[in-house]
């Protein structure tokens, strides 16, 4: 019974890695600061450009 809690704290630490500390330091938010009106425009760019590619 012991086994089934260590597993599922090895599971929790490994989703908090995942979502967590991954998403800090390797997925920055580019977006940031910026209005909707330039969101959109940034986004729009980003897809064409990568279609074109």
């Amino acid at each position: 019974m012991t086994w089934g809690r260590v597993l599922w704290v090895i599971i929790l630490l490994k989703l908090f890695v995942i979502f967590f500390i991954l998403k800090l330091f390797f997925f920055p938010d580019f977006l940031k600061g910026r209005d909707d009106e330039e969101k959109g425009m940034y986004v729009g760019t980003e897809l064409i450009e990568r279609v074109i590619d």
